[in-house]
């Protein structure tokens, strides 16, 4: 097993997350993933102050999307922060936010294929190869590209591709080319679902494959030694998760589909007195891991023994952030 941390650099400074990184370095934490929004603070420079400030743990985008940056650019950032942090850049990779795109006047199209082409050309990009014109791509059919003023990694320690995964397609895809999985999921039996999927998908490559393959549950984490304070810290994000999923989801975690309804007209009236009122136990049970150090074990060990092998301390860790890592870090 292996731990993550992420962070969202949008209410708090790239100097903040670098702290927040070191401390979580200190606490024996694997890996740093930095959210990557238009609207936020850039995942880029953001990473490349982590690796010049930290000595042992590996980071990366979680996650970057082929929509708003294209294949050759993730591949030079990429080398470049590789560089920086001496061979400890992994690279967080997905369809792209379907909420956010459409107001940068991005038409969301064909995700599974552009991701599948865009992984394609930034492998072979990083492995130092020269991506020739086929005529079989649809979106980054490159005519001649290739990196020429960056460092590369080595063959034999070329840079890991997570693919963000959340539906069945993705699910397949992230079996077929990743190195590994980023899953947006804090509850095992969401993992019941998908790891068999992985596992399926990696197996048609070779059947050795899901033995290296690195199951990430992208954990929203709320940890505190008072339970009552590390659960009112976690509502608002499992308002924002249980008012974005499908029937289908609520069911599987036996939500009631009417409150739920309720929890989406109180977010989109931006009341969030309403909103605290409205989410319960069950919707803090079904999509974050919230409570005391005790009760946060206990539900990572339930994810380890799903067959989640990284388990990521995501947002917003907790009510008082350096006081989380600590938390966290006794856990490990």
């Amino acid at each position: 097993m292996s731990y993550g941390i992420e962070f969202v650099p949008g209410n708090i400074t790239v100097k903040q997350v670098v702290n927040y990184c070191k401390l979580a370095e200190q606490k024996d934490i694997d890996f740093a993933w930095i959210t990557n929004h238009y609207n936020n603070r850039h995942c880029y420079p953001t990473l490349a102050a982590i690796a010049e400030a930290t000595d042992s743990i590996k980071m990366g985008p979680g996650i970057m999307n082929t929509f708003t940056d294209t294949p050759a650019a993730i591949a030079s950032f990429m080398c470049t922060l590789n560089e920086i942090s001496e061979g400890r850049a992994v690279l967080g990779i997905g369809p792209g936010d379907l909420s956010t795109l459409p107001k940068l006047a991005i038409e969301a199209s064909k995700p599974v294929s552009r991701l599948r082409e865009g992984v394609q050309q930034i492998a072979a990009l990083c492995a130092g190869e020269e991506v020739k014109k086929t005529g079989n791509m649809e979106f980054f059919d490159y005519d001649g590209a290739k990196l020429t003023g960056v460092t590369l990694p080595a063959k034999k320690k070329q840079i890991p591709i997570y693919i963000g995964a959340q539906g069945p397609k993705m699910l397949t895809l992230a079996g077929e080319i990743g190195q590994g999985a980023l899953i947006n999921a804090s509850n095992p039996k969401d993992f019941e679902l998908a790891i068999p999927a992985i596992k399926a998908a990696c197996d048609s490559v070779d059947e050795k494959k899901f033995k290296k393959f690195d199951v990430g549950a992208y954990t929203a984490m709320s940890i505190d030694k008072s339970e009552k304070k590390a659960r009112n810290a976690a509502k608002i994000v499992a308002a924002f998760i249980a008012a974005g999923s499908p029937p289908a989801l609520l069911d599987r975690h036996g939500l009631d589909q009417a409150n739920v309804g309720k929890i989406k007209d109180a977010l989109g009236r931006f009341d969030f007195g309403a909103v605290g009122g409205l989410v319960g136990d069950a919707e803090i049970d079904a999509f974050t891991i919230a409570g005391t150090p005790d009760m946060v074990q206990q539900k990572c060990e339930d994810l380890t023994a799903s067959g989640v092998t990284q388990i990521i301390f995501g947002s917003p860790l907790g009510p008082d952030m350096t006081n989380s890592i600590r938390l966290l870090g006794k856990l490990i």
